[in-house]
């Protein structure tokens, strides 16, 4: 299968090694991937501040650079779940559909469409999982908490194949860590202080790494981390699962 490899701006810029994790776990697993040189940010900054009205062009790229792919990747639920519910173009929009229809964030993908059972990799450390929201509400990677319901978690199903990980259980496992893209400019000290108590969360049981789908809430967990001069590390769950030592 052709996969497009669907990069968002906040990786591309400031945590590459989490896109290379993501096309060589994906390679590793058979698919042929292409990074479209042309794409740019999905959009998705602009219609969570109530300028949706203004993404056309953000649109009419997207579809230009990956309406020709069999699927469309990308190791951030947030992104992933802005196109699947905002993608449009009005006079493309049987392409648009296709997209929406075929774009998976990394762990869904590895779960629901190459089903994988078996991962070459190897990380002994403590893990906690940070379920973030779009990925967890929204695209529905894992169960809520809230719900009478069978618990279930695609991103834990995959890291139970990691040879030497073990997964610490979280007091609150499905809280939102503050970030909320724009909200953590608007609601500093409120965003602080709830990205404080995740963290504080995944200390008590002992976690070495805080994981998870989407980089944006790892990267407001790190910046709370650093600051507290904390030994926890952040990674992406690609990175996790691309991992050999």
């Amino acid at each position: 299968m052709k996969v497009g490899l669907f990069i968002p701006c906040y990786i591309d810029q400031f945590y590459p090694q989490v896109g290379i994790a993501t096309l060589s776990l994906l390679e590793k697993l058979g698919c042929e991937v292409v990074y479209p040189q042309g794409q740019t940010c999905c959009g998705q900054p602009m219609a969570n501040s109530g300028f949706e009205h203004l993404t056309g062009g953000c649109n009419e790229l997207f579809v230009k650079n990956f309406a020709d792919f069999d699927y469309i990747v990308s190791p951030s639920g947030s992104c992933t779940l802005h196109i699947k519910d905002h993608l449009h173009v009005h006079d493309k929009e049987d392409a648009a559909t296709h997209i929406r229809q075929h774009i998976y964030e990394l762990s869904e993908f590895l779960t629901d469409v190459l089903q994988v059972k078996h991962l070459s990799a190897r990380f002994p450390h403590k893990v906690g999982i940070h379920q973030s929201c779009h990925g967890q509400r929204g695209l529905h990677l894992s169960q809520m908490t809230e719900l009478v319901a069978a618990p279930y978690s695609k991103p834990e199903q995959l890291l139970q194949m990691v040879e030497g990980l073990e997964l610490i259980e979280l007091t609150r496992k499905d809280e939102c860590c503050g970030f909320g893209g724009t909200f953590c400019v608007f609601e500093e000290a409120v965003s602080v202080k709830m990205g404080k108590d995740r963290i504080a969360d995944h200390e008590k049981h002992g976690a070495e790494y805080i994981t998870g789908n989407d980089v944006s809430c790892l990267m407001h967990l790190e910046g709370i981390l650093k600051r507290q001069q904390s030994k926890v590390k952040v990674l992406h769950i690609a990175e996790i699962l691309n991992a050999a030592f």
